[in-house]
C-alpha cells in the first residue's frame, strides 16, 4: 500500500533544468535559420550558370548562424541549471 503512495507522489524527473531547454530550443532555432538561409539559388536549366548559389548569405551568414547554434547547444547541455 506504501510504495503504491510513493509512485503517485513522485515526479518526473529531467535530465535538464528549464533554462537549459530555453537555450535548447534557441539554438534549435539558430540552426534551423541557417539552413532556410542556404536554400535556393539553383538553376531550372542545368546549362545554366546561376552565380546566386555565391551569395554572401549563403557563404558567410549561413554557415556562421549554424555554427552559433551548435555553439549554443553545447552551452545547454553544460550549463549547470541548479547554478544560479
Amino acid at each position: 500500500m506504501g510504495e503504491k503512495k510513493r509512485k503517485e507522489n513522485a515526479k518526473p524527473i529531467f535530465i535538464f533544468g528549464k533554462k537549459n531547454y530555453k537555450f535548447m530550443f534557441i539554438g534549435l532555432g539558430f540552426i534551423a535559420l541557417g539552413f532556410i538561409l542556404m536554400t535556393g539559388g539553383g538553376s531550372d536549366d542545368p546549362n545554366v550558370f546561376n552565380p546566386e548559389i555565391f551569395s554572401w548569405r549563403r557563404i558567410r551568414l549561413a554557415p556562421a548562424l549554424v555554427l552559433i547554434g551548435f555553439g549554443i547547444q553545447i552551452y545547454a547541455i553544460l550549463l549547470n541549471p541548479d547554478k544560479k
